[in-house]
């Protein structure tokens, strides 16, 4: 119950229901702020208990001061979570491991529980091993059966066991598409109360739901499952940045040239840690499914959140996808009274504001390895040939680009080239080179889940098949859409036929190619690739597109519309300028251009218009926690705790709670400690964090095989999130990974200085030593220190190798907060350094003092830093909130939320 200090309860009625509410207009200065801040005041009223939240804190967001630097502590309760597989495991995992320490503890086993609804997708396990034709969807999902049984039964048994906790199981979409399409309520009703619904979600990606006005954002599973527990969120109030759309797109430009625009903008001036809140009048120009996609984007130009406020297209799409008439009434009468109504001419007390005139976006992919780095699409040949050099040549002393024997310039213009013939199993040939489009895939949230750019993808395939085009014989198509709504819409349409002609064939209904699942390539094309080490490309209509991430054997990514995809995968390369370049000959042997195939913005729009209901949402969603024949016969075992299988190699008991106590051990200074990796920047979770597939000769191959799995069987890191035995020997170790302290290699490598001379190591089996001999571990990085998905191995994995600290220029926001929740200890170097300027080289020995005054109940602003070898410096204390404070003195977050629950 609320203290509700402000008389804020009160009464809607809509139609014949009646719900509580709680007045914003209650508390001064509501009016004039940001649609997303509005929304946290009212989470205040509501949960304000007089301790953790307090009228003061009301008060604070009420008088909150938009130009001030954040520094107001407040405890957002988020309504719901929203997990998928990959993050989903390890907090089930954790969950039924929390049961059992409570146990021990003396404890109630079913105070374990999720006490706000908690909801997991099951989306990041198919792989698009098959593909190009009829049956690869059903094969694929047979193989991920296969692989995944031991999870697939752990997370059945979970949705049993837990109250308060579903699971979509495979083969039904992606996370966040089934969030929009589903489970968002926009506005949240139970126990009699109606409230803006909020979540956070263990995937980064969870703000493509603030496109349809809710509130939430991506966190670690460690922070997600103490949500699910009922601890709040301890945040700061943030800076919001005012986005001001003006325009309308021109016809030729997509959502993906859009978002792509915006998250260069915003990449540029600055968002970490802040709300982007979009406003103005070309917001009500701006659909529903392209506000998704622009949310979606929000952890690739680094904000919290990315959000829209409630208007007439919010109610549309909720009634387009099967919402049903008292909620649509429901969210329209209860943003009216509370202000969260759009109002295209208002301008609300921004902390910053930039501004888009749509109109000015022009047709665009971003790469080689970063999402922000957005390309022209008329540029893109020209800046292939300048990016290409980073990828096949080295410099020499003078800084000069010099190519390898094998490589010599083409033609006059210095552009690298080693044509390499491919033989088909079929027997004929085809010749490949540096630039040959390998992989082009149609998949991810980002735009799977809109409508316009998945139209004018197949109005692009059937243009080209009616032409006689088809894709190059060396580039693997896949289509994995977001939800099975869409293939209903292609099928009405009756344009699968031409997506099949030209090979993107459905291969699953999951994220696949996005998140690194994009299976191998086609044998002959893989080994022409390695043999002649050729720098080949992926196109896809996904968000994220670092080194490494996509396939193994490809070193540049592009991100890309839809329609752009396909076009690509006719054009073969991206040395082919497809604004000008022919993408093939028709039938007849005449050119044909990218314009002759691209869909006009009418054509799109009339098949939305006509090849898409309500009644397909209704029959997609209509039992979507049942699940098929094969979810539905998984055996699972029975009891509220665990049967651990010792044999698993899927599905472990972690060791975080072994040997804890009620009481805390107080933290101690760090000595004598070794760098495990030194790092530059822009080092993201998906270099640190275990992901995609496992190699043979790595640790992680070792214990696999060591364990009677079969190579073929090995799976990929995120399969195996609930064995923390694979997750810690997959920790550092992507193959992209330069740690500067092992120069010359790359991947998980170190120097174990634990060996005299300090050998080359693997990371992992460096760090075994390092703790047997009882040395602590500190990792050196660069600015952005942890940029990228959500991924709580990243910290999960850092803290099980035995590092104590991380000493960065710059954190990303969900993994500096993880390294916290797991009692890693987040230090910044002082404004201005970094450990080049101090003349660091990752061989010193580091002591870390004053971080006792934690034991005082006060967190330092700074402690110090001194090496062995005579450099000190005054280090920033990157924990940011009292609540964060607590978890680090308790060791972590689950520690924290298991002792405050037996205590209750």
């Amino acid at each position: 119950m609320s203290a509700n200090s402000f008389d804020a309860r009160s009464t809607l009625r809509v139609g014949d229901e009646s719900y509580e509410i709680f007045r914003l207009d209650k508390v001064e200065g509501a009016a004039r702020l940001p649609y997303s801040l509005k929304v946290l005041l009212e989470n205040l009223l509501r949960t304000e208990d007089g301790a953790n939240i307090t009228a003061d804190h009301i008060r604070a967001l009420g008088g909150w001061d938009s130009q001030a630097q954040p520094s107001q502590e407040i405890q957002f309760t988020p309504a719901r979570v929203i997990m998928q597989d990959f993050t989903g495991v390890p907090c089930v995992v954790d969950l039924a491991t929390m049961r059992e320490a409570v146990k021990e503890l003396g404890g109630d086993a079913d105070k374990i529980n999720p006490l706000a609804p908690a909801e997991l997708v099951i989306d990041h396990s198919v792989i698009a091993d098959k593909f190009g034709t009829k049956d690869a969807f059903g094969q694929n999902v047979e193989l991920e059966y296969g692989r995944n049984k031991e999870r697939y039964q752990f997370l059945r048994w979970g949705q049993t066991a837990f109250d308060e906790f579903k699971v979509v199981p495979p083969g039904t979409g992606i996370v966040h598409q089934v969030n929009i399409e589903h489970l968002a309520r926009t506005v949240m009703v139970r126990g009699g109360q109606a409230y803006p619904d909020t979540l956070v979600g263990t995937d980064s990606h969870t703000t493509m739901v603030n496109g349809l006005g809710v509130l939430g954002w991506g966190v670690g599973g460690i922070e997600a499952e103490a949500a699910m527990l009922g601890q709040p969120v301890s945040m700061l109030i943030p800076r919001v940045v005012g986005f001001k759309l003006t325009g309308e797109l021109k016809p030729g430009t997509t959502a993906t040239d859009l978002v792509l625009t915006i998250t260069e903008m915003l990449r540029k001036h600055g968002v970490v840690g802040k709300f982007v809140e979009f406003y103005g009048e070309g917001v009500a120009a701006t659909s529903l499914a392209n506000r998704a996609t622009i949310g979606n984007m929000s952890p690739e130009f680094g904000s919290t959140a990315a959000i829209f406020p409630i208007d007439d297209e919010t109610l549309n799409y909720l009634r387009l996808t099967g919402r049903d008439a008292q909620q649509v009434a429901l969210v329209e009468a209860y943003a009216k009274e509370q202000g969260l109504w759009l109002d295209p001419a208002a301008e609300p007390d921004f902390s910053e504001k930039l501004e888009l005139d749509l109109s000015t976006v022009v047709p665009s992919i971003a790469g080689p390895k970063r999402p922000q780095d957005r390309i022209v699409l008329a540029d893109a040949a020209t800046q292939f040939e300048r990016d290409v050099l980073n990828y096949v040549s080295d410099a020499d002393e003078a800084g000069q680009e010099s190519f390898p024997a094998s490589d010599s310039p083409a033609a006059a213009n210095g552009v690298p080239t080693r044509p390499t013939t491919v033989t088909a199993p079929d027997g004929s040939t085809y010749e490949i080179d540096h630039g040959a489009v390998t992989v082009a895939a149609i998949t991810s949230c980002t735009n799977t889940s809109n409508p316009y750019v998945m139209v004018a993808a197949a109005l692009v395939a059937k243009k080209a098949v009616e032409k006689g085009l088809t894709r190059k014989p060396w580039v693997k198509t896949t289509l994995a859409p977001g939800s099975k709504v869409v293939t209903d819409y292609f099928d009405k349409a009756g344009l699968t036929p031409y997506l099949d002609k030209v090979g993107f064939n459905l291969v699953g209904y999951g994220c696949t190619t996005c998140i690194g699942n994009s299976g191998p390539l086609p044998e002959e094309v893989s080994k022409a690739v390695n043999d002649h080490d050729l720098a080949v490309t992926s196109v896809l209509s996904g968000n994220r597109n670092f080194e490494g991430r996509i396939n193994p054997d490809v070193k540049m990514n592009y991100l890309a519309s839809p329609p752009l995809v396909v076009a690509y995968a006719l054009a073969g390369s991206m040395k082919v300028n497809i604004t000008e370049d022919a993408l093939g000959t028709d039938t007849e042997g005449n050119p044909v251009y990218l314009k002759d195939i691209w869909p006009s913005e009418a054509e799109v729009n009339d098949v939305v218009a006509n090849a898409i209901g309500e009644d397909m949402f209704n029959k997609s969603y209509q039992d979507v926690f049942a699940g098929d024949a094969q979810w539905q016969a998984l055996s699972i075992p029975t009891g509220n705790t665990f049967e651990w299988d010792p044999q698993s190699t899927y599905v472990r008991k972690p060791p975080y709670f072994e040997g804890m106590t009620m009481e805390t051990t107080p933290v101690s200074d760090i000595s004598g400690a070794r760098v495990l990796a030194k790092l530059g920047d822009s080092v993201t979770t998906d270099h640190i964090s275990p992901a995609g597939a496992i190699k043979a000769d790595t640790p992680a191959g070792q214990y696999l095989t060591e364990h009677g799995v079969e190579r073929r069987d090995f799976n990929s890191y995120g399969s195996r999130r609930g064995n923390h035995e694979v997750m810690i020997r997959g920790t550092f170790a992507n193959i992209r990974l330069r740690n500067q302290i092992a120069p010359g290699t790359e991947g998980g490598y170190t120097r174990d200085f634990t060996q005299d001379g300090g050998p080359v190591s693997f990371i992992y089996d460096a760090s075994q030593n390092y703790q047997a001999a009882g040395t602590p571990l500190v990792i050196l990085a660069g600015k952005e220190y942890g940029s990228g998905s959500s991924r709580d191995w990243a910290a999960k994995g850092t803290a099980l190798l035995g590092v104590k600290a991380v000493v960065a220029e710059s954190y990303e926001r969900i993994h500096r907060s993880n390294l916290i929740g797991m009692g890693v200890l987040p230090l910044q170097f002082p404004e201005g350094q970094t450990a080049e300027s101090l003349g660091l080289t990752g061989e010193e020995t580091f002591s870390v003092t004053g971080v006792t005054e934690l034991n005082d109940g006060t967190t330092p602003r700074t402690v110090k830093v001194s090496t062995d070898s005579g450099v000190e410096f005054d280090a920033v204390v990157r924990i940011d909130t009292p609540g964060e404070a607590d978890y680090y003195r308790n060791g972590g977050i689950m520690q924290y939320v298991l002792r405050s629950l037996i205590r209750k």
